[in-house]
């Protein structure tokens, strides 16, 4: 046993004492005796034990009156209790007090034995399950998810308020700005905390694969089903599913998943069996679902099932506040997991970034940083060390707007004006670079045109 249990043994027979004391030393327990309540609660306070083996008939206080006392200081304590004159009331009144279990005199040494190994394993689990707990407390933090703005805190609150409901959730946000995290979240601090969480990205999948992931498929059901597979609603049972991209679904998975979310069950793709699961859904998209609603795109009755809570991420653009938080996060997070000393960010570096518009958002600047310590060779992270454009750091920039329009400018230039690469590089959609490229009235050098 990895764990090494202590047992003290509580008797004023020596004899008694030194037989159980060899006894459970020869086990392999860590053992140590006292002949009264007195001194063995004594030794309670001083020292730890996990199982307290006590007699009931001694002189002073007895052993019912000494269980009592230690389970009022530490209930976690395993307490057996022995006689010689065992009744139906005192086991009860044992039983009743606290006690694990009792035993009557003379000892059956295997059956002691046995009796001290079911309350070792007890220890042990309630042990392994306390650690689980606090490991899952852990998460309710979410350590990503790092903001002092006002709008994260916003954010923050509205987390804190619909995660102990089961009400579906909408998170809204462009690219990069964190809505997994905020799922996690989310989940981390409802009462399913302790079941699943189980993800899936929609707009990553085909139809037909997207119906097989979420409802799971018999065997033989399509061509390479070779065995019947759980879908994520099954997973998901007594926990969360999280759809990202929510809006990259098709008319048909529409409507399927609003008869999915509204009952609860669903069938197989190539099943017949009717599958019941309790799960709560919380969605995530880049795109304005009321929008697609109004164009057709999006089913009106679906936006209202899951929009019953929308929690609305802003782009780290507009809460510049947060940077140096996110900068000196990120630098802890991989000088930890690359073994490097802690560094620091020079102020310059700093300061510039705290001018650059970010259309990767959170995610972007995770990047720089990782990307900065490990192309540095100093102790601070340098402007030099960060991927800007050199035409940007030459320029002397002071908007924002500025900075953007010199940023996209660059990058187009890099891709020659193909506006699928450079909206991939930007991590942002087609749509979103058009308009900036009108907005800033962007156009191709001689040489690209």
């Amino acid at each position: 046993m990895a764990k090494q249990i202590s047992i003290l043994i509580v008797d004023d027979e020596e004899t008694v004492r030194d037989s159980l004391y060899n006894w459970f030393l020869e086990d392999g327990y860590h053992v140590e005796c006292a002949e009264n309540a007195k001194k063995a609660l004594a030794m309670m306070e001083s020292g730890h034990f996990d199982i307290v083996l006590a007699d009931i008939k001694m002189p002073g206080m007895d052993g019912l009156e000494m269980l009592r006392r230690i389970k009022s200081l530490k209930r976690d304590t395993m307490v057996i209790v022995m006689t010689a004159f065992a009744t139906v009331n005192t086991a009860v009144k044992a039983l009743k007090d606290g006690a694990f279990d009792y035993v009557t005199k003379p000892f059956d040494p295997d059956d002691l034995s046995h009796l001290i190994r079911n309350a070792s394993k007890q220890i042990v689990l309630q042990e392994e399950n306390e650690t689980l707990k606090d490991h899952i407390s852990s998460l309710e933090r979410v350590e990503d998810l790092v903001g002092r703005s006002e709008a994260m805190q916003k954010v923050f609150r509205e987390i804190e308020n619909v995660a102990p409901t089961n009400s579906s959730v909408i998170i809204t946000g462009e690219s990069g700005t964190g809505k997994e995290l905020v799922a996690r979240a989310i989940h981390a601090n409802s009462p399913r905390k302790f079941y699943p969480l189980v993800s899936v990205h929609c707009g990553a999948l085909s139809e037909s694969l997207l119906e097989s992931e979420l409802f799971g498929h018999e065997k033989g059901a399509f061509t390479g089903a070779m065995y019947n597979r759980k879908g994520r609603f099954e997973m998901a049972d007594s926990g969360t599913i999280f759809l990202d991209e929510i809006a990259t679904i098709s008319t048909k998975m529409q409507i399927e998943l609003l008869r999915v979310i509204e009952t609860k069950t669903f069938v197989r793709v190539g099943g017949n069996k009717e599958i019941t699961s309790d799960f709560r859904v919380v969605c995530a998209t880049n795109k304005d679902l009321k929008t697609l609603v109004d164009q057709g795109a999006f089913r009106e009755d679906l936006y209202y099932r899951l929009n019953v809570v929308n929690i609305h991420i802003p782009p780290l653009r507009e809460r510049i506040e947060d940077i140096p938080l996110l900068t000196d996060y990120f630098i802890n997070k991989y000088c930890t997991t690359m073994n490097r000393p802690l560094l620091t960010i020079d102020q310059a570096a700093l300061d510039r970034l705290a001018l650059y518009p970010f259309p990767g958002n959170i995610r972007e600047l995770e990047n720089m940083i990782e990307r900065a310590i490990v192309v540095g060779n100093g102790k601070k992270i340098m402007l030099r060390d960060l991927p800007f454009g050199k035409e940007i750091l030459d320029n002397d920039i002071e908007s924002l707007d500025e900075f953007e329009k010199a940023f996209i400018q660059t990058i187009l230039n890099k891709y020659s004006w193909n506006i699928s690469r450079t909206a991939k590089a930007l991590k942002v959609d087609r749509v979103t670079l058009y308009n900036k490229i009108k907005k800033y009235d962007l156009k191709p050098s001689d040489q690209q045109i």
